[in-house]
């Protein structure tokens, strides 16, 4: 399932909802800590196509089909293409800085991710495995749990 995405930062919430919404049909619970780092990943890959480019990216979203309790695993892959041939780089962001991030979050939260070109752009793209086991969510990523962040304000969208 793919969603085209144009060039504008508001896109970044509508791709939000729209992975959010597709996760029904695969078995995953929006309240599951996989269902918080597949939106987070969504959002951060997103947003770097948007920033980045400047121009209409597609985002796919490739999700299991519903397992059984007995078999809980599974491969969740995250996908953004755009038309820039630009290699996707890492930053190291200033303690000040209010970007520069995405990628390590990718890193750190997904299981797998990298880029391939496509086309005359690239695919940037991310896989986390769902397992029986606990899984670090989103807010554990970085400082290990919900105190590193209680000062800040979270919206919901």
């Amino acid at each position: 399932m793919q969603l085209e995405i144009r060039p504008d930062p508001a896109e970044v919430g509508r791709a939000r909802r729209w992975a959010r919404s597709r996760l029904a049909g695969s078995g995953i619970g929006v309240d599951e800590p996989l269902a918080e780092t597949l939106i987070l990943l969504v959002s951060e890959l997103v947003t770097n196509a948007v920033v980045h480019t400047g121009r209409p990216a597609v985002l796919r979203l490739c999700l299991p089909v519903p397992v059984a309790e007995a078999t809980p695993s599974a491969t969740v892959r995250v996908e953004v293409a755009d038309s820039s041939s630009r290699a996707p780089v890492p930053r190291c962001a200033a303690d000040d800085a209010t970007g520069g991030r995405g990628l390590a979050l990718v890193d750190c939260l997904a299981d797998r991710w990298g880029w391939n070109p496509d086309g005359a752009g690239k695919s940037i793209w991310c896989e986390l495995d769902r397992c029986s086991g606990p899984r670090r969510s989103a807010a554990m990523a970085y400082g290990g749990g919900l105190a590193a962040y209680e000062d800040l304000a979270f919206e919901a969208v």
